[in-house]
């Protein structure tokens, strides 16, 4: 069964290290290059510890262990997940607000997709902690229907980048080693 989906949280990135905005700057904040190198930073950890908790998870759910046990066991992955997820937000906002224009737009955007993310998993994990575990059959259909809608709540988080265009931001994070 596929679960939280590392190529997902990788796509993730890639879409948020890819925003661009509208060039021109207002001097308040970090430059582009310190803004993406910070952003970087704070996502690399965050990719990694999502990938460990999708390894562990499919594992999890193909090991032979009791609905007890993968219960408690999905209960921690998701809450190391969701607390991930705040971390990796927390460390976007302490970054603060890139010197371009629409700056406030791009930090907000990167927040708020890291916050549903972050969201989803803290309902993915309650919805699992509130599963009955017996009759076996049932507690699984419930674990397959909570990672359903982890997957389809963490597609849409995604961050519309549509709109926003700079070419600064864009050739910082090609160029800063921590986006590498």
């Amino acid at each position: 069964m596929r679960t939280c989906r590392a190529a997902t949280a990788g796509k993730l990135t890639v879409v948020l290290a890819t925003l661009v905005l509208a060039v021109s700057g207002c001097g308040a904040g970090p430059s582009p290059r310190a803004w993406a190198a910070s952003v970087c930073e704070a996502l690399a950890p965050w990719r990694a510890e999502i990938s460990k908790l999708t390894t562990h998870t499919q594992q999890q759910m193909t090991a032979q262990t009791t609905p007890a046990q993968a219960k408690e066991n999905l209960v921690r992955l998701f809450a190391g997940a969701e607390q991930a997820s705040e971390t990796a937000r927390q460390r976007v906002e302490d970054a603060g607000v890139p010197d371009v224009e629409q700056g406030e737009a791009v930090s907000q955007g990167f927040r708020t997709s890291l916050g549903a993310v972050r969201d989803a998993y803290g309902r993915a994990r309650r919805t699992i902690e509130a599963l009955t575990t017996g009759p076996a059959s049932a507690f699984y259909d419930g674990v397959r229907a909570a990672v359903d809608t982890l997957n389809q709540e963490y597609d849409a988080s995604a961050l519309d980048t549509s709109k926003l265009r700079s070419t600064e931001l864009q050739q910082a994070f090609d160029e800063v080693p921590e986006c590498r």
